[in-house]
């Protein structure tokens, strides 16, 4: 069966979030294309021409010029390149969660036609586009696999927040069910990924790839908390001992901190799971990911601590807790690990009080139950957690920080917003 050439592509991607929207702006520059998703709420604010993630901006969505955001099915039938970016995210007992995913390959297969081709960019483990999801299509739609119709896997690389690394300016990896298919994934994405791509041998081996981008900085991350951990125990500031070791050439520049966020705090269990299936259990990996995951509980200990010691009681006490979002500069809540000192601090009868200019209150409502106060007023906090370095943190100094809190107070600078004296806790 032949698949389409690239002048005979009509483009869909389904899932506009922070990985779809932005792909499917930056091929509307070009060609005409579909932007599906099952938010109508959503489907109506981008057709209003606002995007809530901020990734894209309002001048950025009316330029798109060739893109047409649906919540229709219908919309669909034409298109014969399905390019899924839905989230893959982890339940409750950290195993991956295929849902989003099946059922956005089940949508596809209602639509699916001899030819088509279906690339997918969520993130999962090596195996799950030819294991799980091509059944799915197979299933639904009664094509058959490399016959009827194509796969290809892209995996996504944005970074929610970052201005400078944009879609088209982080190169893409590629790939294709057959080496012709690769070709055309890869011509495609070419279109538009101005530093250009590297075609992968197999969707397997660039499956892998993906996943393990981001265990690798997990792990690296992990390293840096417990020697952050070590060093506090010995009454050393980690941030100097890093710009100390920093000055070697080689020396990786990472940072302690809590880690979130939709890839780096899920993507290594995705890997965890499939070599568990397959008889292997991973153990530098899971103690990377157990370590990082309690960084919020050994946050409140310390502070707590520090109250003791400056006499303030703790019960009852009332906490600042600046910052929600999984990283700075941007609405992002996705699997914020705020989350975990906010529930550790009300362990200990601790009312918390969150503020985050950059969040949306109804999401932080609906997604954790929290309600992040309108504005912190002076003279009111027995502690201070700054969380996220957004830039009005930055912005307001070290003494219009500290003057939130009531004459005997402490402030734990989790991020380095705060000149190295101006804080009593960094990690």
């Amino acid at each position: 069966m032949k698949f389409p050439s690239l002048d005979q592509v009509r483009l869909a991607v389904i899932g506009l979030g922070y990985v779809g929207l932005p792909l499917a702006v930056e091929f509307a520059k070009r060609r005409k294309v579909a932007g599906f998703d099952i938010n109508v709420d959503r489907i109506g604010a981008l057709r209003a021409g606002h995007d809530a993630t901020l990734e894209v901006s309002d001048e950025e969505l009316r330029e798109a010029t060739g893109l047409r955001c649906t919540a229709a099915l219908s919309d669909l039938a034409a298109c014969n390149v399905f390019i899924v970016t839905v989230p893959t995210p982890i339940d409750e007992h950290k195993r991956p969660d295929l849902t989003p995913l099946i059922k956005a390959s089940t949508t596809i297969g209602t639509v699916l036609k001899p030819g088509d081709v279906v690339i997918y960019e969520s993130t999962v483990y090596p195996g799950a586009t030819e294991e799980d999801c091509v059944p799915v299509l197979e299933k639904t739609s009664g094509l058959k696999f490399n016959v009827d119709f194509y796969a290809g896997y892209s995996p996504e690389r944005i970074n929610p927040g970052d201005k400078e690394h944009r879609v088209s300016t982080i190169k893409k990896v590629t790939s294709g069910s057959t080496p012709e298919v690769a070709e055309l994934v890869d011509a495609l994405y070419r279109e538009i990924i101005v530093v250009g791509t590297h075609k992968a041998e197999s969707i397997r081996v660039a499956e892998a790839a993906k996943v393990i981008e981001n265990t690798q900085r997990d792990v690296n991350i992990a390293l840096i908390n417990e020697l952050a951990i070590i060093f506090n125990r010995m009454g050393i500031d980690t941030e100097a001992v890093l710009q100390a070791a920093g000055s070697k050439w080689n020396f990786l520049p990472f940072r302690p901190g809590l880690v979130g966020g939709h890839c780096i705090g899920v993507d290594p269990y995705y890997l965890t799971h499939k070599a568990q299936a397959i008889g292997y259990h991973p153990e530098i990996i899971l103690a990377g990911r157990r370590l990082n995951d309690g960084m919020g509980a050994y946050v409140v200990s310390q502070l707590v601590k520090a109250m003791l010691k400056r006499r303030i009681q703790v019960e009852g006490a009332r906490v600042l807790v600046m910052g929600l979002t999984f990283k700075e500069n941007c609405p992002d809540l996705r699997n914020t690990r705020i989350v975990d000192i906010v529930k550790e601090l009300g362990d200990y009868n601790i009312q918390a009080d969150v503020y985050d200019p950059w969040v949306d209150v109804a999401e932080a409502q609906h997604e954790y139950g929290l309600t992040p106060i309108d504005a912190p007023q002076p003279g009111t906090y027995d502690a201070i957690i700054v969380g996220v370095a957004h830039e009005q943190f930055k912005a307001m100094g070290a003494d219009a920080i500290r003057a939130l809190g009531k004459p005997e107070h402490v402030v734990y600078d989790l991020k380095y917003v705060m000149p190295r004296n101006a804080a009593d806790l960094r990690l």
